[in-house]
């Protein structure tokens, strides 16, 4: 393969890597002398024309090219490249015509002009200008004629065929191309590429179907489109414009790029609102004409059925069998037909799709295409068929599908229907249904006021679905606020309802400053009308408060929380979180108490059995985790999920999953809490919720900082901290660093630790978040002593006692004990090493009590009680290879080694041919930990030795391995080890292998 022959782009073909390294193979073949053919099927506007170009652009420097394609005029017309000047024109029969050639042409007539040319115009010719096609005349050929002229006129030459459109030529036109491109193979010189809609034309030929863009390949099409051509703006595009574009769009470019061209810049930018429905896909939806008018009179009569059906349906649910079975035979079809058409796809040309009991468009946009192709008239009656069929069933099931049908039937603004369907829209629908409902009312509310009220409570609903991008659709299509909330149903609240929706975005995916202020704001709104609503609002504000770390913050919102109709364990929670907040922690806990256990009977915490709210649970759980009671926050996290798994919303699945992840952490059930953390990922991803996201990163950032490896520990720290410093949300900025640090000790690198988590617990600008800076201390405190920093840590341990007097967590007492094991003298760390041990015993938690060992172990043996050290270090060992802390396994295998034990399977010899073999374990971490640049004296701090007995050991490395210099030693070591991040020194004489 050549750069020759690789199919490059001037113009990016986004989402199309696979299919243009499949067309480079064929080029590839073709260029070698073989042949071959391939089918590029997809429905109107997918590319296959930019496909089919851009292997044009590729070949033609290496041979001829023919550029067959339906014309506007109904033939097969045909193109030769500049270097096929007075090729004999080798396609037949004439006149490849038919009523699918002029929808062919005229779909890509319809297209805009704007920036098209990025995915599905023709590109730049690099060759020459793209000569005028011109029509196909000559006599009818066979297969085998057509071949031998194809290949008498390609000069000796690999010649490239491309037809376009293929499945709008006459019939004789595709079957001789059919049976042409079956005939090729090896030696034939001759490759085939046909771009044709998803029939059965080319089924016997290779072929590659192309799929809608993907979100990413669509957003970055859309960001290209929207700064190129004649109309780009020099402002951005509005997020919400963008959000509904790319909805709108279907992953479809040609539909994308139309769109994106009939809207003024005003709209583009969001100072205009936008139309609705958008303009400018007329053009692509009648590029399906031709395969609904070729369709019978039954199977057209079906598909409209189906389109209609779905109009009620959540976006991609398809359409119930049994619904559009029965509307079938409402409308008169033949039953044989309905059970070909339900059950086999043959009898609508694969445009119906059936998965179990539903029915499914494909493409979906076909859906679309089915409607607007459909006169209004006969649109109006199938929905009220529909309706009627749906009104028939009967109970809560069918009801609100029925009014949605009766709303698309509807004419014009209907003030009653929209009355019914607001009604309808409440539970047990779920939160997508309501939203579908709500919008529909509104667009059928004649009075502007009370339609900007219930598009504000259909975005409510679509927020709470987990689709935040129709939410903010939908919250731009409200005008000013009403004056007043008379007149407005429950269901659309009233004034407040807008700014309330905005400020539950912002919590969940903006700064949560501007969460915190908004929904301050929206609860004074709603507070006099609809305090259920204020309720919500205000608990929204506190929790940005807490993520941002604002304890003042925390405490005005949950000030103006008024308690009493809310029940006596809402009032504990409350009065409990405020006194916890205040400094009055006693008087808190025992509040908060309350919540787990109202009766005061402590019979396994009832508020696990009575409880049936997601959010109660939550609540309780929260206060599990302030309190310490770790098991008993694992339990009710555990609750909580089942609860919001079986009753909702979708939206609060990411915040369960962390709240439980997080738990599980402080348990030390570090691979589950790594498990729900990344299910938590993909939930918060799911409904797009990136403040979620940082937090459930530094969750994960936490884990692997115990499992490993480093790299992922370090990847979910960054990414936590990239959404986090943004946002202003300090409680994962807090625990990412904190997870960083824990894993710079795990590797051996307290110094660097010790600089990570300083700030954090120490007084000052940078302290890190109230709820989880203590945490931290027993890491910043073994940073510090294991990194000889010095400094004092009386003040840091004493704080970090008193909150073990206060907290339930069963492993305070043994890390404040390791802690004072640590900065005591001699004569007595011995004594506090023993009780820490005989707390990790009472509270388990394989972890915690194996960092104890390692800790005391590494003591010993600094104290030259090398045998004494053996037994603590390797209980160590055991306990982190039990829990898969790899990188602290590694690290007390390696304190095993240097007191003399050897550890089976311990000792890696990465750097070549038993280079190591030769030396002691002391002496192999020490040989490593110079090849990555550190000093004899930070060799000496990391394995606890003194810089005398590693310059001691290092002479002997030198020797034993033939080296003279530390920079020949890390060579012959090579890439085993990460490199430090100081810069080596500089190497010395082997008379003087002492770094300074």
């Amino acid at each position: 393969m050549t750069s020759s022959t690789t199919v490059r782009s001037p113009h990016r073909l986004y989402g199309r890597g696979g299919e243009l390294a499949i067309i480079q193979g064929l080029l590839t073949r073709l260029r070698q002398g073989d042949g071959g053919a391939l089918v590029l099927a997809a429905p109107p506007g997918l590319g296959r024309t930019a496909l089919l170009r851009e292997a044009a652009s590729a070949h033609r420097s290496r041979g001829p090219v023919l550029y067959g394609t339906a014309s506007a005029a109904g033939t097969a017309a045909a193109t030769a490249s500049a270097d096929s000047a007075g090729l004999p024109d080798p396609v037949g029969p004439a006149a490849c015509t038919g009523p699918a050639a002029r929808a062919a042409s005229a779909g890509r007539a319809g297209s805009a002009d704007r920036g098209g040319r990025a995915t599905h115009a023709a590109p730049a010719d690099r060759a020459g200008p793209v000569p005028a096609l011109e029509p196909f005349t000559p006599e009818p050929l066979t297969p085998e004629e057509l071949l031998a002229r194809l290949r008498d006129g390609s000069t000796g030459r690999p010649l490239l065929v491309c037809a376009d459109d293929a499945h709008a030529w006459d019939p004789a036109c595709r079957t001789a191309l059919a049976a042409a491109a079956r005939r090729l193979g090896p030696g034939s010189g001759v490759g085939i590429l046909i771009a044709a809609d998803d029939g059965p034309a080319f089924a016997e030929l290779p072929t590659r179907r192309l799929g809608p863009l993907d979100e990413d390949a669509s957003a970055a099409l859309l960001d290209r489109l929207a700064g190129a051509g004649a109309g780009a703006t020099t402002d951005p595009l509005d997020p919400v414009v963008r959000a509904e574009l790319l909805r709108e769009g279907a992953g479809n470019p040609r539909l994308l790029t139309a769109l994106l061209g009939h809207l003024t810049p005003g709209r583009l930018t969001g100072r205009t609102p936008l139309p609705s429905p958008l303009p400018g896909a007329e053009g692509v939806l009648e590029a399906y004409a031709y395969r609904l008018d070729a369709l019978p009179a039954p199977a057209r009569a079906l598909l409209l059925l189906a389109a209609a059906a779905q109009e009620h349906e959540p976006a991609g649910a398809g359409t119930d069998a049994l619904l559009l079975l029965r509307a079938g035979t409402r409308a008169g079809l033949p039953r044989d037909f309905l059970d070909d058409a339900l059950f086999g796809p043959a009898a609508t040309e694969g445009l119906l799709q059936r998965a179990g009991s539903r029915v499914h468009f494909s493409p979906p946009l076909a859906a679309r295409a089915v409607l607007h192709h459909t006169p209004p008239a006969r649109r109006r009656a199938a929905h009220e068929l529909l309706a009627a069929l749906l009104g028939e069933a009967g109970g809560r099931a069918g009801t609100l599908a029925a009014l949605a049908q009766r709303a698309c039937a509807a004419p014009g603004p209907d003030h009653a229907l929209a009355a019914r369907l607001e009604a309808a829209a409440t539970a047990p629908y779920s939160h997508a249904e309501r939203s579908s409902a709500l919008a529909r009312a509104a667009v059928l509310t004649p009075d502007p006021p009370l339609r900007s009220a219930r598009f504000a409570a259909a975005a409510e609903q679509a927020a709470h679905a987990g689709d935040p991008d129709r939410a903010r659709a939908l919250l731009a299509r409200t005008a000013a606020p009403a004056e007043t909330g008379s007149g407005l149903a429950p269901t659309t609240g009233g004034p407040g309802l807008a700014p309330y929706v905005h400020g539950l975005l912002a919590l969940r995916s903006g700064p949560a400053v501007d969460a915190h202020e908004a929904l301050l704001a929206a609860a004074a709104l709603l507070g006099p009308h609809d305090p259920g609503r204020a309720l919500h609002a205000l608990l929204g504000a506190a929790d940005a408060a807490w993520v941002r770390g604002d304890a003042g913050g925390y405490l005005e919102a949950m000030g103006r929380v008024d308690p009493t109709p809310y029940g006596d364990v809402f009032a504990s929670y409350r009065a409990g979180m405020c006194a916890v907040l205040a400094g009055r922690t006693a008087e808190g806990h025992a509040l908060l108490r309350r919540c787990l256990d109202p009766d005061g009977s402590a019979e396994g915490h009832p508020v696990l059995r009575r409880c049936p709210d997601p959010a109660g649970l939550l609540r309780a759980g929260v206060a599990a985790l302030v309190l310490g009671e770790v098991a008993a926050a694992c339990r009710i996290g555990a609750r909580a999920l089942g609860a919001v798994r079986t009753r909702g919303p979708e939206v609060l699945l990411p915040q369960a999953l962390e709240y439980l992840a997080y738990a599980e952490l402080r348990a030390g059930l570090h691979a589950a809490a790594r498990a729900h953390a990344l299910e938590g990922l993909h939930a918060a991803r799911r409904t797009g919720q990136p403040n979620s996201s940082a937090r459930l990163h530094a969750v994960l950032a936490l884990a692997a900082s115990v499992e490993g490896p480093a790299e992922a520990c370090a990847a979910h720290c960054d990414a936590a901290l990239a959404g986090a410093v943004p946002h202003g949300l300090a409680q994962p900025a807090t625990l990412a660093t904190w997870a960083r640090g824990r894993a710079d000790l795990a590797v051996g690198r307290p110094e660097e630790a010790a600089a990570r988590l300083g700030p954090l617990v120490r007084p000052g600008p940078r302290q890190g978040h109230f709820a989880v800076r203590t945490l931290a201390v027993p890491c910043y405190v073994e940073a510090v002593v294991l990194g000889g920093r010095g400094g004092e840590l009386s003040s840091v341990v004493d704080e970090f006692a008193a909150w073990a007097d206060r907290t339930a967590d069963p492993q305070a007492p043994a890390q404040l004990a390791r802690c004072r094991a640590l900065t005591a003298p001699a004569d007595e760390a011995d004594a506090r090493y023993a009780e820490a041990l005989a707390h990790h015993d009472r509270a388990g938690g394989d972890f915690e009590r194996a960092r104890t060992l390692l800790l005391y172990g590494q003591w010993l043996r600094r104290r030259r009680r090398t045998r004494e050290a053996r037994t603590p270090l390797r209980d160590a060992l055991v306990a982190f290879q039990r829990c898969s802390a790899r990188a602290w396994a590694e690290r007390a295998g390696g304190e095993l080694r240097a007191a003399g034990e050897p550890v089976a399977g311990a000792v890696r010899d990465t750097g070549g041919d038993g280079v190591l073999s030769a030396l002691t374990p002391q002496q192999q971490r020490i040989a490593r930990c110079v090849a990555e640049g550190a000093t004899n004296r930070e060799v000496a701090l990391r394995l606890s030795l003194s810089p005398r007995t590693v310059d001691h050991h290092l002479r002997n490395v030198f020797a034993a391995l033939s080296v003279r210099s530390r920079t020949e030693l890390a060579r012959l070591l090579g890439p085993q080890t990460s490199p430090m991040p100081r810069t080596p020194r500089t190497p010395l004489s082997p008379q003087s292998p002492q770094g300074p």
